[in-house]
């Protein structure tokens, strides 16, 4: 009798704690992890404690190149330089903001002298900086045309004119003359009262010597034209 009451005391003790330990037990809610604020984040850079925002992507290869071209380009891009010759009041070299385009080019000549055809001269096409503009000159086949742009080189405008070959500068007339880059009616003239005095020109050297031609309009001519 009694190992059979501490058999059944045993059993009722298990019974007892199964039933203690399989009971349901109440879930307590997770705690609100809540997210550093902006002001806490800056307060938290500024101490030197910088937020871990994951592995660092470093930028394309070409970002700081292009960065630092566009600097370049916008610490040389204050303006151009071009060359406007031929049929225009002021030929010469002009300096342009950047940007310019022909019609502002033609503008800072003096714009085009009276008489001459305009039309071929795309005045709305932008330039760049150390091309030629020459206006009423006519050009070679293929070339640009009247009005158009020669190379940076500047050899345009000596190409075009000596498609029809140099110009005798013995037997030219001055509408003749006044056709050859910055060469207008005055210096025709003076070219023509030259010959006139020295019994004509012996050398295309002999240019220089002629009223209102320098070094610069000699070097565009010397190719163009011949005694």
């Amino acid at each position: 009798m009694i190992a059979l009451v501490v058999v059944l005391v045993a059993a009722a003790g298990f019974a007892v704690h199964h039933f203690w330990t399989g009971r349901a037990q109440p879930v307590s809610v997770p705690e609100v992890v809540r997210s550093a604020a902006p002001e806490e984040a800056a307060g938290s850079s500024a101490a030197g404690q910088e937020p871990d925002t994951g592995p660092s992507v470093p930028a394309p290869a070409g970002a700081s190149a292009a960065g630092g071209t566009n600097g370049a380009a916008g610490a040389s891009g204050a303006g151009i330089v071009v060359d406007v010759s031929g049929k225009v009041r002021s030929p010469g070299i002009h300096r342009l903001p950047a940007g310019s385009r022909v019609a502002d080019a033609l503008r800072a000549a003096g714009g085009i002298r009276p008489g001459v055809d305009p039309t071929g001269i795309n005045r709305a096409r932008l330039l760049t900086d150390g091309e030629q503009v020459v206006v009423g000159v006519p050009a070679a086949p293929g070339g640009i045309g009247s009005g158009g742009s020669a190379g940076s080189d500047g050899t345009g405008a000596g190409t075009g004119a000596a498609a029809a070959g140099p110009i005798g500068l013995n037997t030219a007339t001055a509408e003749q003359l006044d056709t050859l880059p910055g060469v207008g009616p005055v210096l025709a003239q003076h070219i023509i009262d030259y010959r006139t005095e020295h019994g004509g020109f012996r050398s295309v050297d002999e240019l220089r010597e002629v009223n209102g031609i320098g070094d610069r309009r000699f070097s565009d001519l010397q190719n163009l034209v011949r005694p």
